[in-house]
């Protein structure tokens, strides 16, 4: 029976190591499923089974643990930078930077409640309260960040993770219990909250709008395309012309008549303009024309056309066709001649089928292309992101330089004009497998203190204490938002959620709402607030150790 003896005990043997992973994992994962009043822990049920494992002594070699925990940690955060990088700067238009000022407040009154109870305290250590403070607002990327400055600085205190794993699961329920709260101190009506986002969204006009016109303003009358476009100084695109009971594709030389019908795509909050300038709205079946146009969604597949601007290839003078609209990740994007590629847009093109089809082979349009993923412009984000994430950045008055970490540049190192596209679903795989790893190794390395500190030591104070960073933040931003801001109660769950990085909030939010706003609020603030969450940890242990 030594062969079993050593599968179970033998630290050094890969077989071990393998079965403590997927035993754990699969253990951890089937358990985070179950539901206690709606709520599930989902994966971080991973670290608990960790935990539980590595208190009964079934471990591994050390620098095995570290490697598959940092490796895990930065699959999992490039993927995030895949999934969020592209809406980081535009999460800052309209709206969303009020939502966003209200995250960082959140984030920063976090850190405030974690460093007063740091002081008053007196007796826990700074790393302590600094993982306590992850596990309380729920974001693992900023305890992996967290641990990476403490490897900085040889830290050789107990692992931060038992302050996490005390208090996560209070800090889910905290989360989610102050969305109820706040619910009940502003007296918020369910229904008059629908009804008002209803009216904002009917307001909301940045979506493509399509609109066939009769030129009727004589003042336009034979002037061209080019010439109206500066009269009227809003964007549109002219996709057909109708001249004497002939349609054609305009371009910056046609010329309109009065009687000319036109084919126009431009932005909602424009079409009231456009069509007030150029004439009145008219029904016409382009289909029918003696022209035959065919109008279709052409894939971007190509790499050589990622991150060029749509009117840098010229595609009405070059191949007499128009682009409508964009759809990127389900989105219809208004086709700005500054709109920048990506593989995987679909365009939506008008013209004549051989022109077309001449764009199609430009484009690429071939789905097979992104069925394939590109694994080694992946890891070559990954490898730069690593290169950028060691760079030291010197602060005045820090005795230690700042680093994004193994962490942190994974996180922007898809940011080097590379084409990583991959489908949602080997994103999800890709992130899943990168956060079970690292909370895998996480709680096994943890696990041998776990029990002598929640049962002999603090471990229930460090309850308390997360309870206490997770709730008072999101109360007082919550009345701020809800009071001040008169920030839409629905809107304020996902917003509470993002800024917490917690999926289960989300998952409350999305069921009590039954509509979108909660998942736009959540992925307005989701980019900022994990970088901040990162750099957080790393800023504080360096700066005050």
């Amino acid at each position: 029976m030594n062969w079993l003896e050593s599968l179970l005990w033998d630290p050094s043997s890969v077989a071990h190591i393998v079965c403590l992973y997927a035993f754990v994992i699969s253990v951890g994962v089937l358990l985070g499923k179950i539901k206690i009043f709606g709520v599930s822990l989902g994966v971080t049920f991973v670290l608990f089974a960790g935990i539980l494992m590595g208190h009964f002594g079934f471990t591994g070699e050390t620098h095995i643990l570290h490697f598959i925990r940092e490796f895990g940690l930065i699959l999992f955060v490039f993927c995030i930078g895949l999934q969020v990088g592209p809406s980081f700067f535009s999460s800052f238009k309209k709206g969303g930077m009020r939502l966003n000022m209200l995250a960082v407040g959140i984030v920063l009154l976090n850190i405030a409640v974690a460093l007063s109870i740091y002081f008053i305290d007196g007796g826990i250590d700074l790393p302590m309260i600094v993982g306590i403070l992850y596990g309380a607002v729920t974001n693992t990327p900023g305890l992996g960040a967290a641990q990476e400055a403490l490897n900085q600085i040889n830290y050789t205190g107990d692992p931060i993770a038992l302050g996490y794993a005390c208090a996560y699961p209070l800090g889910v329920v905290g989360i989610i219990g102050s969305i109820i709260a706040i619910r009940y101190i502003c007296r918020v009506n369910l229904k008059k909250e629908e009804q008002e986002l209803n009216t904002q969204e009917a307001d909301v006009k940045h979506q493509p709008h399509m609109l066939h016109l009769e030129v009727r303003n004589e003042s336009i009358s034979g002037k061209t395309l080019l010439q109206i476009k500066d009269f009227l100084g809003r964007p549109f695109v002219c996709s057909r012309i109708r001249h004497e009971g002939h349609v054609s594709i305009p371009n910056h030389e046609t010329i309109f008549h009065v009687g000319d019908q036109l084919f126009i795509v431009c932005s909602e909050e424009d079409a009231e303009a456009v069509a007030a300038f150029i004439g009145k709205e008219i029904h016409v079946d382009w289909e029918k024309q003696d022209t035959p146009m065919v109008s279709r969604r052409i894939l971007v597949t190509k790499s050589e056309i990622n991150g060029k601007k749509l009117g840098s290839l010229h595609f009405r003078s070059m191949y007499g066709v128009n682009v409508t609209r964009i759809n990127r990740s389900g989105m219809d994007l208004f086709a700005d001649p500054n709109l920048v590629l990506q593989v995987g847009d679909r365009v939506m093109v008008v013209g004549q089928q051989d022109a077309v089809e001449r764009v199609a082979g430009v484009l690429g349009n071939q789905l097979k292309r992104l069925d394939t993923p590109n694994i080694v412009t992946i890891f070559v984000g990954i490898f730069l992101g690593i290169l950028l994430g060691s760079l030291p950045i010197a602060f005045p008055g820090m005795p230690t330089p700042v680093k994004l970490g193994l962490a942190g540049g994974p996180l922007v190192g898809h940011k080097m004009h590379l084409v990583t596209y991959t489908t949602m679903s080997a994103n999800l795989m890709l992130r899943e497998i990168g956060i079970v790893l690292f909370l895998a190794s996480v709680g096994i390395e943890a696990g041998e203190h776990f029990v002598q500190t929640v049962v002999e030591g603090s471990g229930l104070l460090y309850v308390g204490y997360g309870f206490l960073i997770t709730v008072i933040p999101l109360l007082i931003i919550g009345m701020i938002a809800r009071f001040y801001c008169k920030v839409n109660y629905f809107t304020l769950m996902g917003l509470i959620a993002g800024s917490n990085t917690d999926p289960p909030a989300l998952a409350y939010a999305n069921q009590t709402s039954g509509n979108d706003a909660p998942a736009v609020g959540y992925s307005t603030v989701y980019p900022l607030t994990m970088f901040l969450r990162i750099l957080a940890g790393q800023m504080i242990l360096l700066t005050m150790m």
